[in-house]
Parts: structure tokens; sequence; C-alpha cells
């Protein structure tokens, strides 16, 4: 069964590490799709952290122009569908916007998977994450 979710939302917390990596491979696999990442605690303007560029870079997928921006209620409004890293963040942002209840998942979703932020912890965090965010947007490109 495939939706019609045309703007998706990719977030996590500072929008440096995951979710980027998310919003560049659901752009890969779903080109015909507006896909946008933020973070609930975004790190305003600043880049993809560099072990996460590395991670991307070894697949072939560039997101060294990215930068971090915060979620907020326009792009809630915007989005037909929102994938986050986490149960916890789910339920922040249901709490944070009540209307968008529904419309929010886990990018782990269909492997019942949480993706742990691997943020200052080294690399080999950070190949754990992209693995899951990869088999995650797989799973979820099948079904968008």
């Amino acid at each position: 069964m495939t939706m019609n979710f045309q703007n998706i939302v990719v977030v996590c917390i500072g929008n440096i590490c995951r979710s980027p990596m998310a919003e560049a491979l659901l752009k890969e696999a779903c080109p015909h799709k507006t896909i946008t990442s933020a973070g609930l605690e975004g790190l305003v303007g600043h880049p993809a952290d560099p072990i996460a560029v590395e991670c991307m870079q070894e697949m072939g997928v560039d997101i060294s122009a990215h930068v971090a921006r915060r979620l907020d209620a326009a792009m809630m409004i915007q989005a037909d569908i929102v994938l986050a890293m986490t149960t916890q963040q789910v339920k922040v942002i249901e709490e944070r916007w009540a209307f968008a209840k529904g419309k929010v998942f886990r990018l782990g979703h269909w492997s019942n998977q949480n993706i742990s932020d691997p943020y200052q912890k080294g690399k080999p965090a950070f190949v754990v994450a992209k693995d899951l965010v990869r088999e995650g947007v797989k799973d979820w490109s099948l079904r968008l």
C-alpha cells in the first residue's frame, strides 16, 4: 500500500546528524517528493556534523551544504507526514503541535526501531545511525 504524501519533514534533535542523512537519502529514494529536515532544538545555521558528512560521502551522497534549522508550526502545518527518530521525539512533537497527531511517525516505524543520536559519540555510533536511517528510508520509500 502506498500513501500519497508529498511534503515530508524528517526530524531529530539538532538537525545536524540523523535528519540531514535521512533527508538526503529520502530525496534520492523519492525524487518527486518535497523533503526537508529540522530539529526539535535545531542548531540553527550549523552545518551537518563532519562525521555525518563523511558517512554520507562514503555512500556517494553529499550533505556538506546542509544548514540546520528548527522545527516550527509552519513546517508542521505544511507537512503531510513527519518522520522522527525516536518514540520520545514523536511524543514531544505531538505535545507541542497537537494538530499533528496521526501524521507523526518514527523513521524506524516499520522495523520498530528508535535511531539513537550519534552526536559526539564517534564514528561507530554514526555508522549505526546511518544504517538504521538507511533501513528506515528504504521501508518508508516503498510506502510513500
